[in-house]
C-alpha cells in the first residue's frame, strides 16, 4: 500500500472510530439543529472529503477502505437523525451521498434529502 493509501485508511478508521464512540456517549440534545449540523460538519464532510479526494486523485478505495467508510458514514447518518429523535437504519452508498452533496452543495441538504429527517419545512 501506498503511503497515501495509509494516511488515507488511517484517516477512515479515526472516523469510524470518533462515530462509534459518539454513539456510544449519545444524550439526545437539547438543541437538535446544532448538534446535527456539528456532526455532519465533524462527520460527515470529512468522510466525504475522504472519498471526493480519492476519486479525484484518480485512485480507487480498496474494498476494505470502502466498506469502512460507508460504515463510518452510516454511522454520522444516522447520529445526525438521532438529534432529531428519529432512529433510522442508514445503508447509504459513498457514492450517492457524495453525488448528492455535489449537486445539492450543502451538507444539511444532502442528510436531509437521505434520511428524511428533519421534515422539510
Amino acid at each position: 500500500m501506498s503511503a497515501g493509501g495509509a494516511g488515507r485508511e488511517a484517516r477512515i478508521g479515526a472516523l469510524a472510530e470518533r462515530a462509534r464512540e459518539e454513539r456510544a456517549a449519545f444524550d439526545p440534545p437539547e438543541n437538535p439543529d446544532e448538534r446535527a449540523l456539528s456532526y455532519l460538519r465533524e462527520g460527515l464532510w470529512p468522510v466525504l472529503a475522504v472519498y471526493i479526494e480519492a476519486r479525484s486523485n484518480g485512485g480507487r478505495l480498496s474494498r476494505a477502505e470502502h466498506d469502512a467508510i460507508e460504515d463510518a458514514l452510516n454511522e454520522w447518518l444516522e447520529l445526525y437523525a438521532l438529534c432529531y429523535g428519529v432512529g433510522i437504519d442508514a445503508q447509504f452508498s459513498v457514492r450517492e451521498t457524495a453525488e448528492l452533496f455535489v449537486e445539492t452543495h450543502h451538507l444539511r441538504d444532502t442528510a436531509q434529502l437521505l434520511t428524511h429527517v428533519p421534515d422539510r419545512r
